[in-house]
């Protein structure tokens, strides 16, 4: 070989290394999630961890809730998202935005595994959730209250879907009075309550020991009863994305990678059913709807008619549940939800500024603190039976109360205003 031509090879072999190679790199997808922690834990995590390792691209996580992601993505702040739900005709924002059909998940009430009730019927959960039902001796359990916990997100996916199942109306008032941020919130707090309620998914609780999935009419959820549609309460997760979307050709590229064979068997990993292999399970939705309709009493054809007279959702009968409990009405408007994740947002920011630097100015200024301490020495001692009250009620563990034992000692003034219902002072989650 001629040193020119020797020459002329090795600028080629440059010119591959510094141009082409970058150029892959960037044609790299790099995209932003944003959801509820249910749908987060249950699909993202891993899914976005096999598409980097097969160096398709990069996807940045931001689980918060379920508007959360709708707004961020209709706004476009966030490439795509998804939903325990599908869309809400009544919410201008989510209009243009498109819901794909991704897994089937089973929505599972989960109480303490110390509890020795197995099973509900439908119409028990329907009457829990309602009011009516308030006592575990009721339902085949212990003399004890039922602590029903609940997401007090407007609109939260898990929370809708249950509510379109039971009562046919996803924006359904419950009387829940415990209400927390996600579902990971949620499911702690059952962990330390054995007379606790909670709902929860099959692909967030199957591994999890600290908490007991109940059967509902008997059929115990699983991948199987999903599958062939046995188990009344399965629910569909969507994929969220915008026809108009900048970034569509990203997206479309990362649904594609959510039918291969890697990433269904990551699904199945977590005991959901991929859309593609359900079968036609989501076609005979109308069946199962008629199966739950018969077994919770429900005519069918008058809620309809009822709610198109309204042109609303129908609300609980207020005459039985004021004596009982009291209710918190749904977000009636966009400016409600919104408003309700503001605060949430605000008070998690807080939350976390609070509790970092704690530790630190502890050690840092307990020299100086010393003229103080007859003054402090007391308020710890007092205050102890309320943080760990304060703690337990917020689903928090209680290392959380112990590391930050002001604000705990602050928190019995905020439970002593009682909130119930699916919306509550800005809490948001799923």
């Amino acid at each position: 070989m001629t040193p020119r031509r020797s020459f002329a090879c090795l600028l080629s072999a440059l010119f591959t290394l510094f141009c082409l190679a970058p150029a892959a790199f960037a044609a790299q997808d790099e995209l932003v999630w944003r959801g509820d922690h249910a749908t987060g834990r249950a699909i993202m995590d891993d899914l976005a961890k096999e598409y980097a390792r097969q160096k398709k691209g990069k996807i940045n996580l931001q689980p918060f809730s379920t508007l959360s992601g709708l707004d961020a993505v209709a706004q476009g702040t966030a490439d795509f998202g998804t939903s325990a739900r599908g869309k809400y005709s009544r919410r201008a924002e989510e209009a243009n935005l498109d819901f794909t059909p991704v897994v089937l998940d089973a929505a599972v009430l989960i109480t303490h595994p110390q509890n020795p009730v197995q099973s509900l019927t439908l119409k028990q959960v329907y009457d829990i959730y309602y009011g009516r039902i308030t006592n575990w001796k009721d339902v085949g359990g212990p003399d004890k209250p039922i602590n029903l916990y609940s997401i007090a997100s407007p609109l939260d996916g898990v929370e809708f879907s249950l509510r379109a199942l039971v009562y046919r109306n996803g924006d359904q008032r419950v009387a829940a009075p415990r209400l927390y941020l996600n579902t990971t919130k949620l499911e702690e707090a059952v962990t330390l309550d054995p007379a606790g309620l909670g709902l929860s998914t099959l692909a967030n609780t199957w591994a999890n020991k600290k908490v007991k999935n109940l059967a509902i009419e008997g059929v115990t959820p699983s991948t199987q009863s999903v599958t062939d549609g046995s188990y009344p309460l399965f629910i569909t997760l969507y994929t969220v994305t915008r026809a108009d979307s900048p970034k569509k050709a990203e997206v479309d590229r990362f649904l594609a990678f959510l039918d291969s064979p890697e990433a269904k068997a990551i699904l199945r990993k977590h005991q959901l059913v991929p859309y593609s292999d359900a079968g036609d399970v989501a076609a005979r939705n109308d069946a199962r709807m008629a199966f739950i309709d018969a077994h919770v009493g429900r005519d069918a054809n008058a809620v309809a008619a009822a709610n198109a007279a309204a042109g609303q959702p129908v609300s609980a009968p207020r005459a039985y549940l004021a004596s009982k409990v009291a209710i918190a009405p749904a977000a009636e408007s966009t400016q409600a939800a919104r408003e309700n994740l503001a605060r949430a947002e605000a008070k998690k920011a807080e939350e976390k500024a609070a509790a970092k630097p704690a530790p630190k100015a502890v050690a840092k200024t307990a020299p100086a603190a010393k003229p103080a301490a007859p003054k402090t020495a007391k308020a710890p001692a007092k205050a102890k039976p309320a943080a760990k009250k304060a703690a337990v009620a917020k689903g928090e563990p209680k290392k959380a109360a112990a590391k930050t034992p002001k604000t705990a000692a602050t928190e019995p003034k905020k439970a002593a205003a009682p909130s119930f219902g699916n919306v509550n002072g800005g809490a948001t989650g799923g």
